[in-house]
């Protein structure tokens, strides 16, 4: 799928080259821009990977105008239940209780996505678009019903993002049927400012771009923070029901046209 000017592409793939291509980009996002803490494998190979890599469909946005082997400039990734199912389950397991969320799709298909980055030259909402208009055409072409997976604050102080956690956790809280909970063992407390006392415009801005697309469809979030130390991260669990999809995202993102 091509961007109306046709100079991004928006792929999905499984090809190895792409994906490394990927991973590429991860690692300079995670690693080398965020400082986060890779193993000697990945340094040597200057790769973001793990297990998942090889089950998930990889979604890329390619600006075309880039010079070759440097045109990924976005990249999600995506695991279909029945790929996860096969496989051993799912990334966001290792910090959310999530048996009974999984329990609870009954016969609807869903996909975790994760390991979402944007090269910092295009942080801007046109690209967040792209890849979240790539994510519903996927969505959409996979039946997909549910989609989730932890989504990434900047820093492990959690104190320093007592606003935004703050935030999700009064205005944006899953309903049970939807809601997961943090391992216990990893738990940190959303609930660090008394809702009446928040400033819900000032909270907002704090919100990582990648979290506020999904609040725009409808997302929710889990109760419990995740500190990652990897990553340098504090991790919030989000879902997205395609029921709760608002209807004008309907008509954007399910249209056959260019992005």
């Amino acid at each position: 799928m091509l961007s109306a000017d046709g100079r991004y592409e928006i792929r999905v793939t499984r090809d190895p080259a792409d994906i490394e291509a990927a991973q590429r980009l991860r690692y300079h996002v995670f690693y080398d821009e965020m400082s986060a803490d890779p193993s000697p494998e990945m340094r040597e190979s200057g790769r973001d990977f793990d297990r998942f890599d090889t089950i998930c469909d990889h979604l890329l946005v390619i600006d075309r105008e880039r010079p070759v082997g440097q045109q990924i400039v976005g990249t999600y990734r995506m695991l279909l239940r029945a790929d996860a199912e096969a496989h051993g389950g799912y990334y966001s397991s290792s910090e959310y209780d999530i048996a009974d969320f999984v329990a609870g799709f009954g016969g609807r298909n869903a996909a975790e996505i994760g390991r979402s980055c944007v090269h910092a030259d295009y942080r801007n909402q046109r690209i967040v678009e792209l890849l979240w208009r790539g994510l519903a055409h996927y969505y959409r072409d996979n039946n997909v019903e549910r989609i989730f997976g932890c989504a990434s604050f900047p820093g492990t102080d959690p104190e320093a993002l007592a606003l935004p956690l703050s935030y999700l956790y009064h205005f944006h809280l899953a309903p049970p049927d939807l809601r997961v909970r943090a391992l216990s063992a990893l738990h940190v407390p959303m609930n660090r400012i008394d809702k009446e006392e928040l400033n819900p415009r000032s909270a907002i801005r704090q919100v990582p771009a990648l979290i506020r697309a999904y609040l725009r469809l409808g997302g929710v979030c889990g109760d419990g923070a995740v500190i990652d130390h990897q990553f340098g991260t504090t991790d919030v669990f989000m879902v997205l029901a395609m029921e709760n999809l608002p209807d004008k995202y309907h008509d954007y993102f399910e249209r056959d046209t260019p992005a």
